[in-house]
């Protein structure tokens, strides 16, 4: 909320304009600037000074008669407000703007516009799309309404909407907007699997790559189906194709490709796979996963060389705590205690910390998202180095 002095420094040259305006005016009507319009501005002037700057707004507000020199000062004004998070306000300033018959087609555009925005930051989603509608079928602010339209239906999740304010940005305002695309049809690919509709959620996936042959959620989404009607075959392949399209994508679905392995009956391909992954990419999972499998077959002793060897050569957090893990099991007496203290506040220390961060604008999560909640960019919020996921 604003103070009484931010209001006091904010509508001070509003009334000084006032004055001014009102007294050009009555010059060019012939008219000494009489006292007349005093007694309002220190009508105004009162009412913040008692501390009530809701009628503080109307004196001075009256005062700014909208016409061809003060409507920019009335959008300046209500923008102003919105900007600091005073909504009701600035709705106010503009809707009286609209509401006068003086404006020009263009100021009433800018005006709906301002208020459409209005409308947006203080939720009033129904309000808001109808005004950027409006503009849309008047042909004004077209690129402005559609990119406010597209946040009203991602904050809906109305993705199908979604799809059709990126493809008429992209027409309108040049913009390219394939990455997102792709989002969408991924989020209605996930609807569609959820009611059991997997052949149009197929088909929503098969649109994503064509949107974007990057897109990695497509391809682990189409490998989720493939291994639920029991094709571990495909779904490894389309697991495989996501780290080749996106390497630091790994951590994400190393489970599932051991999963695969694993239900194939492919126990040596896994080895090889689990070597190459953990040597090509280090800290990204895969030599936990090669600890599991040395554990299994060749015992845990063989298991702890090769996990303190690796850990030796690349510091890891989860490699680490994994160590103390198999210490542990081997471990007894005061030092298993110990060894277990110490575990468990490493653990405590790596669950408190932000596994993912967006590379657009600096935001920590704990889980992948796949729009950032801060920024709200598609396919932004990568896993931090060092932050594996644990399996």
């Amino acid at each position: 909320m604003l103070e009484l002095r931010d209001l006091v420094w904010l509508l001070l040259p509003v009334a000084a304009a006032s004055g001014w305006w009102a007294a050009q005016r009555s010059a060019r009507a012939g008219k000494s600037p009489s006292h007349e319009h005093n007694p309002v501005c220190f009508r105004g002037l009162n009412h913040l000074l008692n501390e009530e700057p809701d009628k503080a707004i109307d004196v001075f507000v009256e005062m700014l008669e909208v016409d061809s020199d003060t409507v920019e000062t009335h959008l300046a004004l209500g923008n102003l407000f919105r900007r600091r998070g005073e909504v009701e306000r600035a709705i106010r300033i503009h809707q009286n703007l609209i509401a006068r018959p003086a404006l020009t087609s263009e100021q009433r555009g800018q005006a709906l516009l301002e208020l459409g925005q209005d409308y947006l930051r203080a939720g009033l989603y129904d309000r808001a799309e109808n005004l950027f509608n409006e503009l849309r079928q008047t042909k004004q602010h077209v690129p402005q309404a559609l990119r406010n339209l597209l946040l009203i239906y991602q904050q809906e999740r109305d993705w199908a909407s979604c799809l059709q304010m990126a493809e008429e940005l992209e027409r309108h305002a040049g913009e390219d907007r394939s990455v997102e695309k792709a989002h969408y049809y991924c989020e209605l690919a996930t609807h569609a699997n959820q009611k059991g509709q997997q052949k149009q959620a197929v088909g929503y996936l098969r649109k994503a790559l064509s949107e974007d042959r990057q897109c990695v959620r497509a391809n682990h989404l189409l490998a989720g189906i493939a291994a639920a009607r029991g094709d571990s075959a495909e779904a490894l392949l389309l697991l495989r194709a996501t780290i080749e399209q996106k390497p630091d994508y790994l951590p994400e679905v190393l489970d599932e490709i051991v999963s695969a392995y694993r239900a194939l009956g492919q126990r040596d391909q896994l080895k090889g796979f689990l070597q190459d992954m953990a040597a090509r990419y280090p800290n990204q999972g895969a030599e936990l996963h090669m600890v599991d499998l040395m554990r299994e077959q060749q015992g845990e002793a063989q298991a702890i060389d090769y996990l303190s060897a690796y850990i030796a050569r690349t510091p890891s957090l989860l490699g680490l705590m994994r160590l103390l893990e198999l210490q542990c099991n081997r471990a007894g007496g005061q030092n298993d205690s110990l060894l277990q203290q110490v575990r468990s506040q490493l653990r405590q220390l790596i669950l408190e910390r932000a596994a993912y961060q967006c590379a657009k604008c600096g935001f920590e999560a704990k889980t992948l998202h796949w729009q950032c909640p801060s920024c709200h960019a598609w396919g932004t919020i990568k896993r931090r180095p060092l932050l594996e996921k644990q399996s």
